[in-house]
């Protein structure tokens, strides 16, 4: 399948960037590099966002907005251009006719710690902003200030919703919660952004289709009776077994599912015994499952439940499974990425956009996908003069700030031009 962009198709125009608002000012500018920063050096990790979403909720109501806190307790959503809000908080009902375009965040942080020297490293031990959600959160927030300045003066052609979401690395993560909060009610569009260290500054990835792939968590117990070394073939041998199920189940798994489906199982731990001379009767893995092919993933979990009982009872063991679903993968939608595109080449041009590959990392934005169109690029965040690639989820990631006004004049450009978009 060609996952490619398409250069002329989607939507009716791109004016020159000149011709287009919602320029980032600069004032502005170094605010959100001060926000960024000071979100930073607080980082709080899912469903404990509560500082986080005082400070976004206090910006946004200085700039006149009505932000509301989402049932969980952290996260908020923001809607600008829609009629005011009723007294308990709630947006009115939206207009069929003009559907939101959604802008989702994500605001929590990693139980990483901070390895960097600069003077924004985390104040909180062993917590760090590894994965750019400081960034993401950022940009949203950039973008909802400029657009309700346009909305002001009548040039936003549709509504558009913030959505700040809490606990996208906890698994199933917290989109979910964030749509029984009601945060796609109205919604027709939304997009996202993700921080891609491989992608330099002022550039962005796109790709129509499957941009990041589905996982799952897996947690695997085996039993059998014990005993001595010195006599194996009276026991299980629980060390045997839970080796083979390390070895044998990803290679049973890569000829029952089409190889392109992509479907792995990775193991992070393996424990078993405490003594040189006894073979122990209870062993341990846990691991994730990943799945490039959405169908391929919703057949997983009896795939992988079947093979990992075949290989146990092979070794004698009994297995007991703990299959905690995740997420699907991000799938965007073609219109939306051409969205993207054509907000993107209007802002900085055509050569400032680039194809990218299919991650096998997880991100809970797919969930949102499963109720409505929208597409997430990736977000040049490297310093293009930097030869030292830092990668996400480690203690040493950071960002060129120009990555800031990319996302905030991406998503400005994509609210200006998604009126030109068919319903």
């Amino acid at each position: 399948m060609n996952h490619s962009i398409s250069r002329d198709a989607g939507t009716a125009r791109t004016p020159a960037g000149d011709q287009l608002p919602g320029a980032l000012p600069d004032a502005l500018r170094a605010e959100l590099s001060s926000f960024r920063r000071d979100l930073h050096m607080h980082p709080e990790l899912g469903n404990q966002e509560f500082r986080t979403t005082a400070a976004i909720e206090e910006r946004l109501e200085r700039a006149g907005l009505r932000p509301r806190v989402l049932a969980t307790g952290t996260g908020l959503i923001c809607d600008i251009g829609t009629p005011a809000a009723t007294a308990d908080g709630r947006a009115l009902a939206a207009d069929p006719a003009r559907p939101l375009l959604a802008l989702r965040a994500d605001i929590d942080a990693l139980p990483i710690p901070d390895t960097k020297t600069v003077g924004y490293a985390s104040t909180v031990p062993g917590r760090a902003h590894a994965c750019g959600h400081d960034v993401h959160t950022t940009v949203v927030l950039g973008a909802g200030l400029v657009l309700a300045e346009l909305a002001r003066t009548g040039a936003l052609p549709r509504p558009v919703r913030l959505i700040f979401q809490p606990a996208e690395e906890v698994l199933p993560g917290g989109a979910p919660d964030a749509i029984e909060s009601g945060a796609l009610e109205g919604v027709g569009r939304i997009l996202a952004v993700h921080c891609d260290p491989r992608v330099d500054a002022g550039r962005i990835g796109l790709r129509v289709g499957a941009i990041t792939s589905a996982c799952d968590r897996l947690e695997v117990g085996l039993d059998g009776p014990g005993g001595h070394t010195a006599r194996p073939h009276l026991t299980t041998d629980m060390v045997t077994a839970a080796s083979r199920v390390a070895l044998d189940v990803p290679a049973l798994l890569s000829r029952r599912v089409d190889a392109r489906a992509g479907l792995a199982v990775t193991w992070g731990r393996l424990a078993s015994g405490h003594a040189c001379n006894v073979i122990p009767q209870h062993a341990e893995l846990s691991g994730t499952v990943r799945c490039l092919d959405l169908e391929a993933w919703r057949q997983a979990p009896d795939l992988v439940h079947a093979a990992i009982d075949e290989v146990a009872t092979l070794h004698g063991a009994k297995s007991q499974i703990t299959y905690v679903r995740g997420v699907p993968p991000v799938v965007n939608e073609p219109v939306t990425v051409q969205l993207l595109h054509s907000a993107m080449a209007a802002r900085r041009g055509e050569g400032a956009i680039e194809d990218t590959e299919q991650s096998l990392g997880g991100e809970d934005f797919s969930w949102y996908l499963e109720h409505v169109p929208g597409a997430m690029a990736r977000l040049g965040v490297h310093p293009p003069a930097d030869t030292t690639r830092r990668d996400l989820h480690r203690g040493d990631f950071d960002v060129d700030e120009q990555a800031i006004k990319v996302g905030v004049e991406l998503f400005t450009a994509c609210a200006l031009l998604d009126g030109d978009l068919p319903d």
